[in-house]
């Protein structure tokens, strides 16, 4: 067996990612020698010790990071800033503060200014998820054959850069390396934008009369539920990624409104060519997808 990448590993917020990772880790055996989960949502570390991922469970994220040679947070990016003034007092020297959230700018503005001088910190985002949330939703294969991009500061510790690097690809990951701004940027077209798309078409379709309702619903087709699973995706997350990554997300909502309404004029006015060039390049971008075993 390989030699332990980390002495404690203290996860903090055991959603599908977190409690995905608290999974891998004991089922691999050689990320962590002590897994420790800190969550403090209702009945959340009662499960999480029912359901035996985590060596030990914390509520109190300040007791839980004490010792942990890697922090990694997978909270909702809008709690960073709460969860970093409780734990950075208590990072041990020379610790490891990494984390999952799908912005990394606020993660910067958030976590920076209270990191300790002798703590490393290196942002990340593992592109892989469901819909599900909760420790009951995670599972140790989830970020098998997925991207998890790293986001470090141009001064980092080459060292806390590999280890964090170490744990994911032990997790199946694959890595990428880009800077923050490039990192929000990306994500706002490729998953932000969509699930804009996708809250927005649900609730259009809530707003219907009742009785045009019951047949949106009894008839939908594969199109329309799909966006529905997307819509599923939890409140609170999503609430705070659109709120953190808005002017990146804002900016590639006004170059699809403007595409959007072009396609809407092609159709008004019988533009069979226009229509039909959309129509491939979306095809175009399936086609790239599965070559490359994304889709």
């Amino acid at each position: 067996m390989a030699e332990f990448l980390f002495s404690r590993l203290c996860i903090i917020g055991l959603g599908l990612i977190g409690s995905s990772l608290a999974r891998v880790a004991k089922e691999r055996g050689d990320i962590a020698r002590t897994v420790v989960a800190c969550d403090t949502g209702p009945g959340v570390a009662a499960r999480v010790e029912e359901l035996g991922i985590a060596d030990v469970v914390e509520t109190d994220a300040a007791r839980a990071v004490q010792g942990a040679d890697c922090v990694i947070l997978c909270v909702p990016v809008g709690a960073f800033s709460a969860v970093m003034a409780k734990i950075a007092p208590h990072l041990a020297p020379g610790a490891i503060l990494t984390d999952t959230g799908s912005t990394k700018g606020s993660v910067l503005r958030d976590l920076l200014p209270l990191l300790p001088d002798n703590v490393h910190l290196v942002p990340g985002h593992p592109m892989a998820g469901t819909e599900h949330s909760g420790p009951d939703a995670g599972f140790a294969t989830l970020f098998q054959g997925r991207y998890v991009i790293l986001t470090p500061g141009a001064g980092e510790d080459p060292a806390a850069v590999a280890k964090v690097t170490a744990m994911w690809e032990r997790a199946g990951a694959m890595l990428e390396t880009m800077d923050a701004a490039t990192h929000d940027k990306v994500v706002a077209i490729v998953s932000h934008l969509p699930h804009l798309i996708a809250f927005t078409i649900c609730s259009t379709a809530d707003d219907l009369a009742q009785e045009t309702q019951e047949q949106v619903l009894k008839f939908a087709a594969s199109g329309f539920r799909d966006f529905t699973r997307i819509a599923a995706s939890d409140v609170d997350m999503w609430r705070d990624i659109f709120l953190n990554n808005r002017s990146a997300l804002l900016e590639m909502l006004a170059r699809f409104s403007e595409d959007a309404q072009a396609l809407g004029r092609a159709v008004r006015w019988g533009q069979a060519d226009f229509i039909e060039d959309r129509i491939r390049r979306g095809q175009k971008v399936r086609r790239s997808l599965i070559a490359i075993n994304q889709a």
